[in-house]
């Protein structure tokens, strides 16, 4: 029992109290809570940057957390230095923060800086006296229209991926950039006059952002980069950075937090899952100025999820390839969990009144069990999806809560939690329910008809693979799959498995 392999599998208790404690500690302690294994990541020195990985349910964000809290209580402990914590989405910050305050005295959560990276770029670009708002795609569609105008050859869908997946990763500026800038992938063939033709479009479309003062991510990332570069000598009082989620930053953040702090002992560390990837940006840490030879970890046990859950959520990802974040290969192979219980329960209704009200009955026998529904969760692929389930269950007497973006999720509030599956990305539930997930809606048809070519359209599935990888991975005890009509073919394939 004293070898490390057993001590990954095993936890001595003591005696009966503290085995008591352990299985009847809220959902609130788990979310914190660091296995005795893990500490070795956490409670020691590294000689640069530390890459660790591991698959949903390992305790990367919770490794993450507490190395934070052990650098600011034992190597970065004057007054003035400073830890950031940073991550991708706004949410998850504001989870993560909240999650620190339980673990960290308010002295050492002064000295912890927790925000999400495009926030700390605004904030810091204001600071150097540059107005900008970060937008996104969704913020973008009247510019496009006006931009489309010019050159409508091609659908506005191909305008909107070419620039996304050529003008912007490679910081293309000019026509002559342009046309050397590699289009690998790209369904649409373009010589060289084709491409001189259809640059209108994205000159247009790159004034108009410049006149609302508005920028994409990867300028405003390279903006802020460019000017920590450029400070000579001035510095950050950032001492370490903790980075969460990497798999989602991409190689401008990443060049970013490497201006921010001075190369050396315990200065980045970085956790990550390539199978959660949900969102487009990948990253090569080496080529961001980041070299991890020599200090690059794995975990490999999944404290939260049950194995046959587990087994569930990764099925949907076979065949799929994923990297390690550094130009290597990475899989779930040596992936396994602790706990077993149920499989996960997939079933299909004719009409969304027949589901919501299987729901109800199942929401009805948790809440008799748990006699409580705030550690379940009903998870949804889009807003207006939230709206219509909540509005029903409602209407059968569920008393629901939804988890909003810009807060974090109190237990102490009654009702079945509500969210987006992308809005649980590093949370956790007892039970999770996964509804609606019909063909049309994962991924949304919407969304898939109106892009460019099948390249595109291949990207978007595969990220909705990993959402739903994700989605399920939340649960503790119980995952319910549910649908009406045809189901998502990402439903299919895992019940053909």
């Amino acid at each position: 029992m004293e070898t490390d392999d057993s001590k990954r599998r095993f936890y001595i208790v003591e005696d009966d109290a503290e085995l008591e404690e352990m299985l009847a500690a809220p959902l609130e302690k788990w979310r914190v809570f660091l296995h005795p294994t893990q500490r070795r990541l956490v409670e020691r020195d590294w000689n640069g940057a530390v890459r660790v990985l591991g698959g949903a349910g390992t305790g990367k964000t919770v490794v993450a957390m507490h190395r934070a809290k052990w650098l600011a209580e034992n190597r970065f402990t004057k007054p003035t230095d400073r830890i950031f914590f940073t991550t991708y989405t706004r949410n998850l910050a504001i989870d993560i923060e909240n999650n620190l305050s339980k673990i960290c005295s308010p002295e050492i959560m002064s000295r912890i800086k927790v925000e999400n990276i495009d926030s700390w770029v605004i904030n810091f670009l204001k600071q150097e006296g540059i107005k900008a708002r970060i937008v996104y795609d969704n913020d973008l569609d009247e510019l496009w229209s006006q931009a489309y105008t010019l050159a409508p050859e091609f659908s506005r869908a191909f305008y909107q991926d070419e620039w996304r997946e050529v003008i912007q990763p490679y910081n293309v500026k000019t026509l002559k950039e342009y046309l050397k800038a590699p289009r690998v992938g790209r369904g649409t063939r373009l010589n060289r006059a084709k491409k001189a033709e259809i640059w209108n479009v994205f000159a247009e479309f790159n004034s108009l952002l410049q006149e609302k003062g508005w920028k994409d991510r990867q300028t405003a990332i390279r903006d802020a980069c460019s000017l920590l570069k450029n400070k000579q000598g001035e510095t950050l009082p950032f001492k370490a950075v903790i980075v969460d989620e990497a798999q989602d930053m991409g190689t401008e953040a990443f060049s970013l937090l490497r201006a921010m702090i001075s190369e050396g002992e315990n200065d980045l560390f970085i956790v990550g899952d390539p199978h959660q990837r949900i969102y487009q940006h990948k990253v090569t840490l080496s080529h961001s100025g980041i070299e991890i030879r020599g200090r690059s970890r794995r975990l490999r046990l999944n404290y939260r999820t049950t194995d046959e859950i587990r087994k569930w959520a990764s099925q949907v990802l076979a065949g799929s390839k994923f990297d390690d974040l550094d130009g290597g290969k990475n899989d779930l192979s040596d992936y396994r969990s602790l706990l077993h219980g149920q499989e996960p329960t997939i079933k299909g209704f004719k009409t969304f009144d027949e589901e919501v009200q299987y729901l109800a009955e199942q929401l009805k026998r948790i809440e008799q069990q748990e006699k409580t529904l705030s550690s379940s969760c009903l998870m949804l692929r889009t807003r207006s999806l939230i709206k219509s389930y909540s509005q029903a269950l409602n209407n059968l007497g569920i008393r629901t809560c939804q988890i909003h973006r810009s807060q974090a999720d109190d237990l102490t509030t009654p009702g079945l939690r509500l969210a987006t599956m992308h809005r649980v990305k590093g949370l956790q539930f007892e039970y999770v329910l996964l509804a609606g997930l019909t063909i049309d809606e994962l991924p949304p048809k919407r969304i898939l008809d109106r892009l460019s070519d099948n390249r595109a359209r291949l990207s978007l599935i595969e990220r909705d693979r990993c959402l739903l990888h994700v989605a399920a991975t939340r649960a503790k005890k119980e995952v319910l799959v549910t649908y009406y009509g045809q189901p998502s073919e990402l439903i299919e394939l895992r019940s053909l498995a």
